[in-house]
């Protein structure tokens, strides 16, 4: 009965929200969900027929750029980071989706859930209005937090080996990209 960002927030945390910390995390995230609107240059640099993943690799890497202050990374800018990374990965997935296939980007709408936003922001298109189906909307809710459980993979042991270094946390997130894009 849980959704993807209970599950985010009792990794975070330690514990399940509470109704009213459930809603607060909900806003955060969604109010962290728009990139920065120069990122949409750094898609234009790469070619057309680039796979999604060499683009998202790319794209949450540079996120060390519009964060500098994250290179003498802090315990206390843990939740906010994981907080940015929790909202804007998604956008950026569905960025690099979009280029893939030479349409438009659309913005995230905050009115929507988490996975509604996802996959509005796949779907939809300037002229079209995505309807998401609720039977996709909880099977990728399900699937989200599947990986969110999915423990000691490549992916995770290639950030924590990056993190272990003090690098960037994009930079590190990065790394796991490269670590899940592989066979």
């Amino acid at each position: 009965k849980s959704d993807f960002l209970e599950v985010a927030y009792l990794l975070i945390y330690g514990e399940l929200p509470s109704g009213e910390q459930y809603n607060n995390f909900t806003k955060q995230v969604a109010h962290h969900s728009l990139v920065n609107e120069r990122l949409h240059y750094l898609f234009q640099t790469f070619c057309s027929s680039s796979h999604p993943m060499a683009i998202m690799l790319a794209a949450v890497g540079s996120l060390s750029a519009f964060y500098p202050d994250l290179l003498n990374f802090k315990e206390a800018d843990y939740e906010l980071t994981a907080i940015r990374m929790i909202a804007k990965i998604p956008t950026i997935a569905a960025m690099s989706y979009k280029y893939s296939i030479g349409q438009p980007f659309i913005y995230p709408d905050n009115s929507l859930d988490f996975t509604e936003n996802f996959l509005h922001m796949m779907f939809a298109t300037p002229c079209t209005k995505y309807t998401v189906n609720p039977i996709i909307k909880n099977a990728l809710n399900k699937i989200f937090i599947l990986h969110a459980d999915h423990e000691q993979n490549a992916s995770t042991s290639t950030v924590r080996i990056a993190g272990s270094s003090g690098a960037n946390p994009f930079a590190c997130i990065s790394t796991g990209i490269a670590s899940l894009w592989g066979p």
